[in-house]
């Protein structure tokens, strides 16, 4: 397990940047990761030969994809690093980058996330082990069926899941970066085409394209390049685990869930009440749910009824996935983690717009990938 942050020096996020997360386009993936490398130097007021590192996250594009799109920038000779981690590849990009800039390796580091949709199979169906599954239990059949558990053991309703799309639907509807841009009520998502169980289309995350760009500095740097620090945005907490063997095995996302985000709490000296504002990984509603309670946000069985009373709305007590999350932002893979951090970002400077929620000092962000990998950070405004 690394040393935890609070061991080095400050790390902050200082510049922040995106393209927005789309269907799958003719656009080229360099001009996707350029406009979100553009912006974030631009947010930074810092230029291009600042930037000493760059941790390039990205599950799709394929070998050697970082040089050939960052050279447009400029050729300075800078180590560059690509990071796959499926779905949390950006959200280890960015820990890297972290660790880069706290341990003073690096003063300015930039975690990148690029990605567009791919044909190419997943590793692990190329061990030449057959699952005893056959492939029939697909991820929405896997979260259909823990639904539809969590409804028998709770006591819940497929409404009850339902209203988390509405909630991060109307979330994306105020967000110029969202893939889905559009409100849903009740009815709409649970009238939508059906996929397995108690899920429906619009409780289903689309997976698109796009890019996000985060710009990670020391305090030596800040004020080295005139970067205004009311902006800067402290990273806390930086953790990360892989799955083990758990007594609640179904359920091992949750598990794995609980285990990481404690300890990313711990480190950043807080504890969950204190949390203001929330990114996490809903490719699914279920997930949203079962997360909320893993990381002691709501306690077992209580996330539905906390939801309807709009304790997870934005001006509620925790403000979860205000963007929109992976169901209505998106979810590009790559991208997907560093865009998190970049929303959180933008939420604890009080730069949201109509999705901001008042008074945010402290943020986490969280993703899960297959394999099954987990990464938690929390950032805080000081």
């Amino acid at each position: 397990m690394s040393a935890p942050l609070s061991k080095f020096r400050p790390a902050y996020v200082v510049g922040i940047g995106l393209h927005r997360y789309q269907h799958m386009s003719e656009t080229p993936y360099p001009v996707l990761g350029l406009a979100a490398v553009r912006e974030a130097l631009a947010d930074a007021r810092i230029d291009w030969p600042a930037v000493e590192s760059v941790y390039h996250g990205t599950a799709l594009l394929g070998m050697a994809s970082t040089r050939v799109m960052l050279r447009h920038l400029g050729g300075t000779g800078i180590p560059m690093q690509q990071v796959e981690n499926a779905s949390a590849s950006g959200s280890t990009a960015f820990r890297l980058a972290t660790y880069e800039v706290a341990t003073g390796v690096a003063d300015v580091a930039l975690a990148l996330g690029v990605d567009k949709p791919s044909a190419r199979p997943l590793a692990g169906s190329q061990t030449g082990i057959r699952g005893i599954e056959g492939g029939r239990i697909v991820p929405f059949t896997h979260f259909a069926l823990l639904a539809q558990r969590y409804i028998d053991r709770h006591g819940a309703t497929p409404e009850d899941f339902a209203r988390v799309a509405v909630k991060n639907h109307g979330n994306g509807a105020h967000n110029r970066y969202a893939q889905r841009q559009q409100a849903r009520s009740l009815v709409d998502v649970l009238n939508d085409p059906p996929i397995s169980g108690p899920l429906t289309r619009l409780q289903c995350c689309p997976v698109g394209e796009g890019a996000a760009a985060v710009i990670v500095a020391s305090e030596e740097a800040i004020a080295r390049l005139g970067i205004d620090r009311k902006r800067c945005v402290r990273v806390l907490s930086s953790a990360q685990r892989t799955e083990v063997v758990y007594a609640e095995s179904s359920n091992f996302d949750a598990e794995l869930t609980r285990q990481t985000t404690a300890q990313a709490i711990a480190e950043a000296g807080i504890a969950p009440r204190d949390l203001d504002v929330i990114e996490l990984h809903d490719a699914f509603t279920v997930e949203e749910i079962f997360y909320l309670e893993a990381m002691g946000i709501a306690s077992p069985g209580e996330a539905p009824a906390m939801l309807r009373d709009g304790a997870f709305d934005i001006g509620g007590d925790v403000a979860v996935s205000p963007s929109g999350g992976l169901l209505a932002m998106g979810h590009p893979i790559g991208p997907t983690g560093v865009g998190q951090i970049a929303e959180v970002t933008r939420q604890l400077r009080g730069e949201a717009g109509v999705r901001q929620h008042d008074g945010a000092k402290l943020g986490l962000a969280h993703m899960v990938g297959v394999g099954a990998v987990c990464v938690v950070h929390v950032l805080g405004k000081e």
